[in-house]
């Protein structure tokens, strides 16, 4: 602004005392009649008040008194125009300090104030001071608004009221006073107005409460600085951070308008600090239930675990949302897998407990268990170092023993492992950069519904979603894609999972995972595995291939409907049972349904199938599995069928197979088709009244020809001299060493050919 520019001293009106032919006896303009030569006013040239001064005596209702020169009034300036007075002798009359409103043309602005507060002078010899501010915006203490279309004034006073009194004035004054007014033009205020030091040792949090109070909806400014505060600090007012803020770790920030990371990585001057931080508001704080990175790409240097962030949370289940934004791994130690080998040992009968542990305390919670025994995704949940005792996400298949057990405990963007309980707790539109250093998610002991949505996982080191215990109960993931870090490796090579589940009830929909060891391991039952594509070839010609999906229950009760599962198996197991024979009070394999999918594998060898159940102990029967309307194909090289029992461990017990359905399946590249039931065609050309007929591997599983649920003559059926015959046979099932013959048992020998509708269960 101008005024500002040039400084007060040129806005200063000509002193009395250099002659009064600047001062107007009405409006100040030009041509005015001037108090020069006034027969009422004289120059004081002593006064022991003001010194040289003027004085009048008041003769009109209102003497004005303006100075003549234009004084410039810019937007945005404010100035503030005051007198010295004090009554002589005669009647005391008011005081004001009154202008002319001017515009560019020169004419008076209309309509806005022109005069400032009167004052009674109240006695002789009293000084008494008037003043006003005058300036283009309505804000408080401004007397004189006159809005954009002035442009100047002329300035001075007026005496009102009773004439007659003789009053002198010392020289008028006019001052830039718009520096008073920018904190109130400005949309913030200044912590160090309030007392804020930000020399990083003196306790600001009161400054910090007092600017926040005065804000008044304006915005806070930190300015550069390191600003300690010393316990709990809540902030209404949005803030903007230039300096940062230091506190202890127990303390919490909660930033009610500018909840979001980039303020707190602004506030804390670290990525990771403020990632810590904009945490433990979010679940220490009730008033926002969303953490939004702003589009941020959040640089982690270390994992973010619970016990780090949010000292002593160790339950949480309302809803909250990380959003919005990447996170990417800064590469360093921290990131580091650390493995320990330790004996102990296993009772099935204390099926969750490892006793006796080994160098227990270097075993960190969470930890991966692996060694001889041990099934899939097997993870330490608590330890008690006084007993020697390690709690497990679920039970080894081994028996009972002493082992040698290793334990990788895998380091995670986001670990959540050292809480108890965490439900509601969601990721949208997270990217996690991992890129081979770190591993992604790992979720809290216990806890249920929660979920990832529009997720990507870009190369996890080990593993992408981890639950070491329940709390993947009913957990969401929907949408996302998982790449992995084991791209170009073979499949038999590859050790990367991308989940893994513990619990029931989980939903895994429409999300894209590419060439994992597994795609995802799951215990527990009422799983919904809907329109996915998981795909897990490799490069090599007559490949081998493995379990896409690892299911580690035998009653799953799940679907598996409509995905594209691409040169890998749905591999079923019992290698989470304690006891992995079947004892007759337990439910065998059952419960899953596979509809809908299309199966595809290329480059792979023949005795590759798509599902695989391999039971770890003996007895075990399949009670309840449909795979009907399926897709499979093979590309380049045929397979021999597309299912099998895996008889590492164990056998199936054929016997008691029950209520399988094999229907509606499409075959490319498939040497056997498979169905059950199964429709045979038998033509027997001698007479005989025995006829074997032979089912050739067309039952699932290689299953044995338990039922005939039809029979019909395709032919007439006669005896050796053609004479027709109109009984039905009996039957034998279950016969020769495969148990895949039937006996078709007639009155006499006779001949002709039939079809058979054959099964290699009980129905129901």
């Amino acid at each position: 602004m101008t005024i500002a520019i040039i400084g007060n001293q040129s806005l200063m009106p000509r002193a009395f005392r250099l002659g009064l032919g600047q001062w107007s006896r009405t409006d100040g303009r030009a041509g005015s009649p001037t108090w020069a030569g006034a027969a009422n006013a004289a120059i004081v040239p002593a006064d022991e008040d003001f010194g040289s001064c003027l004085e009048i005596l008041k003769q009109e209702s209102v003497t004005s008194i303006r100075y003549m020169q234009r004084t410039p009034v810019n937007p945005g300036s404010y100035l503030r125009i005051s007198a010295r007075v004090k009554a002589i002798a005669g009647n005391l009359p008011q005081v004001r300090i009154a202008a002319f409103a001017g515009n560019a043309a020169g004419n008076n602005v209309a309509g806005v104030p022109q005069t400032g507060p009167s004052v009674t002078l109240p006695g002789y010899g009293q000084v008494v001071e008037v003043a006003a501010i005058v300036g283009t915006g309505r804000r408080e203490g401004v007397d004189m608004a006159w809005g954009r279309a002035a442009t100047f004034g002329h300035f001075g006073l007026d005496l009102t009221g009773d004439n007659n009194g003789s009053i002198r004035i010392e020289s008028i004054a006019i001052e830039d006073v718009t520096a008073a007014f920018v904190p109130g033009m400005l949309d913030w205020v200044d912590v160090r107005d309030f007392g804020a030091m930000g020399d990083g040792a003196t306790d600001d949090r009161g400054a910090f409460i007092a600017a926040d109070q005065a804000a008044a909806g304006r915005q806070i400014l930190v300015p550069e600085g390191s600003y300690r505060i010393g316990s709990d600090l809540s902030l209404a007012a949005a803030v903007r951070f230039v300096g940062t803020l230091t506190m202890p770790r127990n303390a919490r920030l909660a930033l009610t308008r500018s909840f979001d990371f980039p303020t707190y990585a602004a506030a804390f001057g670290d990525e990771t600090e403020g990632m810590k931080r904009a945490l433990q508001a979010l679940l220490g704080f009730t008033d926002h239930a969303v953490l939004d990175l702003c589009g941020r790409n959040v640089h982690l240097v270390e994992p973010i675990s619970i016990s780090a962030a949010v000292p002593g949370m160790t339950s949480f289940a309302n809803r909250r949302v990380i959003a919005n934004g990447q996170v990417s791994i800064v590469p360093g130690p921290a990131w580091d897998t650390r493995v320990v080998t330790s004996a102990a040992t296993y009772d099935p009968a204390q099926p969750a407990t490892l006793s006796g542990v080994a160098n227990i305390a270097n075993i960190e919670l969470g930890a991966r268990v692996s060694g001889n025994g041990v099934g899939r995704e097997v993870y330490m949940l608590a330890r008690n170092l006084g007993a020697g005792t390690l709690t497990l996400s679920q039970p080894l298949y081994g028996g009972a023993g002493t082992r040698n057990y290793t334990f990788s405990r895998y380091r995670y963007a986001f670990d959540f492992s050292d809480m108890e309980h965490l439900s509601r707790f969601n990721f949208d539109d997270v990217e996690f950069l991992l890129e081979g250093n770190a591993s992604g998610v790992m979720l809290a002991q216990t806890g249920n519904m929660n979920c990832f949505r529009d997720c990507y996982f870009t190369r996890p080191r080990d593993r992408g979603i981890t639950s070491v215990g329940t709390a993947c109960q009913g957990m969401l993931v929907d949408r996302c894609e998982f790449l992995s870090n084991e791209m170009g490796d073979l499949a038999q090579n590859r050790t990367t999972i991308a989940l893994n589940v513990n619990n029931n009830d989980s939903k895994i929909r429409h999300s894209r995972f590419i060439r994992f060891a597994h795609f995802a391991v799951m215990n527990g039952g009422g799983h919904m595995i809907e329109g996915n594509h998981w795909f897990q070839g490799d490069n090599a010609q007559n490949g081998v291939r493995f379990g896409g999906l690892v299911l580690t229950q035998t009653n799953v009760q799940a679907t598996v409907t409509g995905n594209y599962i691409d040169n890998c198996s749905i591999e079923w197991t019992n290698e989470h049972d304690p006891y992995p024979n079947f004892d007759g009070g337990e439910y065998s394999f059952g419960g899953l349904t596979i509809t809908g999918n299309t199966f595809l594998a290329s480059n792979t060898t023949p005795g590759f199938t798509w599902l695989a159940v391999k039971p770890y102990g003996s007895g075990h029967f399949i009670h309840g599995l449909a795979v009907m309307g399926n897709v499979f194909k093979s590309l380049n090289n045929k397979i021999t069928r597309i299912e099998r029992v895996d008889t590492s461990f164990a056998d199936l017990n054929y016997q008691r197979m029950r209520n399988i359905q094999f229907q509606g399946n499409m075959f490319n590249g498939v040497d056997t088709y498979v169905a059950n039931p199964v429709d045979i065609s038998h033509s027997q050309a001698s007479a005989s009244n025995r006829w074997l007929v032979t089912v050739s591997q067309a039952l699932p599983f290689n299953g044995w020809v338990r039922n005939v649920q039809s029979i019909i003559a395709t032919s007439q059926i006669t005896t050796a001299a053609n004479a027709r015959v109109s009984e039905m046979p009996w039957v034998q099932t279950a016969l020769g060493a495969t148990r895949q013959q039937v006996a078709l048992n007639w009155g006499s020998a006779v001949r002709g050919s039939v079809s058979l509708r054959l099964r290699m269960d009980n129905p129901d």
